[in-house]
């Protein structure tokens, strides 16, 4: 069974070669820069050779909501055919030095129609998408501060393209935008979960210390 995801990473990797051997461009971009300028519909498909990336969207209020992380080896955004304009609202921008292959629509649209094995890992990628937004529209608006966080550090846990396990490189602003809460209340759970010994926290870091603890906090969606 598959578990919610907020980053994805390596989901087309074994494409790599394929990709190469298509008409693309190979672009680069430094951190901070936008992968496409805000307001732009998705009008090309991007392969993550390198680095990480992460999508969002700032809302009329203020807040930034940020909805999911890119790494190496995914493609993305998702390959349709059809404009959306909540994508308009959407921004997808650098967290390192990346390194791209690009891909118009009509190009993507050749290889998914004559590569079998592509567009089915096409559609598996869209409801691996799907399921993130569904665990997050089904449960989360029921569940109490401190298991939606508990929650998020799983699977943050599990699913950091990086690899580097129980430490997760996030801010406490970060972590409320994601979850949509406020500061004050991650600092506070933060501090309570401190307290029980289950986590640690340096500045921009934060090391899960007693991960069984950490699962019995979560639901068993999350899990």
């Amino acid at each position: 069974m598959l578990i919610p995801r907020y980053y994805f990473a390596d989901d087309f990797r074994k494409f790599y070669d394929y990709f190469l051997s298509q008409p693309h461009t190979e672009r680069l971009f430094h951190k901070g820069d936008y992968l496409w300028k805000p307001g732009q519909p998705y009008d090309r498909v991007q392969y993550y050779v390198s680095g990480a990336a992460i999508n969002f969207s700032d809302h009329e209020s203020g807040r930034r909501k940020i909805i999911s992380f890119h790494g190496a080896g995914t493609v993305f955004p998702g390959y349709h055919t059809t404009d959306f304009k909540i994508e308009l609202s959407l921004t997808t921008m650098a967290l390192s030095e990346m390194k791209i292959l690009e891909f118009s629509i009509p190009q993507f649209k050749s290889m998914f129609e004559s590569n079998n094995a592509l567009s089915e890992c096409v559609v598996n990628w869209y409801s691996t998408y799907v399921n993130r937004f569904l665990f997050e529209t089904i449960h989360q608006e029921y569940n109490s501060s401190q298991v939606k966080l508990c929650n998020l550090l799983y699977l943050l846990t599990i699913n950091q393209p990086s690899n580097s396990g129980l430490v997760i490189e996030m801010t406490q602003e970060d972590i409320a935008d994601i979850l949509g809460m406020s500061r004050v209340q991650i600092t506070r759970e933060l501090t309570e979960l401190r307290s029980k010994g289950i986590i640690s926290t340096t500045r921009g870091k934060l090391m899960i210390t007693d991960f069984p603890s950490l699962i019995e906090l979560c639901t068993e969606e999350a899990l």
